[in-house]
């Protein structure tokens, strides 16, 4: 029972994990954000996430290496890399992308610099491009919250199920309980006809030697007068001369 008990408060807790994530799927903000990549500044636009980081990098290289087709990812002390990748909700021009993925106490945090060859998106230099890359990275935050909320509710439902299934075994339990009582109250009213019975056959039995004791005295009787009869016949013939 208190197995179940631990169960049911795991599904409550997963239930208002998945709530929370509800409340928090809108917070995702981007932010433009120089930062220092092998020694060079780059200045570039950083989306901030409230997810798992590992869960967060694992869809941001997924996302990366679809973009990039038939080219390869580099990645190489944290920093991922893309050569002559186009993407084309942002710019028709091939594109140098370099990105890194933080964790902070605000969240994981996904940095990119977008090289575009004769320039970098900029928001003052290149305000369409910049725009453009930041609905592509609030697109990505959409993407890691729903991936997140399904991740949830599968939590959710293997939970729900696991509990359902507990609470079969209580439920059975409970019945194999019945079930065992009444069949000890079976065994217990069949015990007492028995104990009956062996009432009934004690006192017969006691009967039976008060009868069996009479019937010694007069077999014994019956001997001694036999004895007698015989010693009158005896004398008899002692009499004969």
């Amino acid at each position: 029972m208190q197995h179940y008990f631990m169960r049911l408060k795991a599904l409550l807790l997963v239930l208002l994990c998945f709530a929370a994530g509800l409340s928090y799927a809108q917070t995702g903000r981007v932010e433009e954000k120089e930062q220092t990549v092998n020694g060079v500044n780059r200045r570039g636009q950083q989306l901030t996430v409230q997810l798992d980081p590992a869960m967060v990098e694992k869809l941001w290289k997924n996302q990366l290496s679809e973009k990039a087709g038939k080219l390869k990812v580099k990645y190489t002390k944290g920093v991922y890399t893309l050569d002559g990748v186009v993407l084309d909700t942002i710019s028709s021009n091939p594109m140098r992308i370099i990105s890194t993925i933080n964790t902070t106490p605000e969240g994981s945090q996904v940095w990119w610099s977008l090289d575009m060859g004769v320039a970098y998106v900029d928001k003052t230099a290149t305000p369409k491009e910049y725009a453009a890359a930041e609905g592509y990275l609030m697109a990505f935050a959409r993407k890691a919250y729903r991936e997140d909320i399904f991740r949830q509710i599968n939590q959710a439902e293997d939970v729900l199920r696991a509990t359902k299934l507990e609470q079969e075994r209580v439920v059975k339990q409970a019945n194999d309980i019945q079930t065992t009582i009444e069949k000890n109250r079976q065994r217990k009213l069949q015990l007492e006809a028995e104990l009956v019975k062996n009432a009934e056959e004690l006192k017969q039995l006691e009967q039976n030697v008060q009868t069996n004791l009479k019937q010694q005295e007069l077999s014994k009787q019956q001997v001694q007068e036999m004895e007698k009869a015989v010693e009158a016949v005896r004398a008899k013939l002692n009499n004969v001369k």
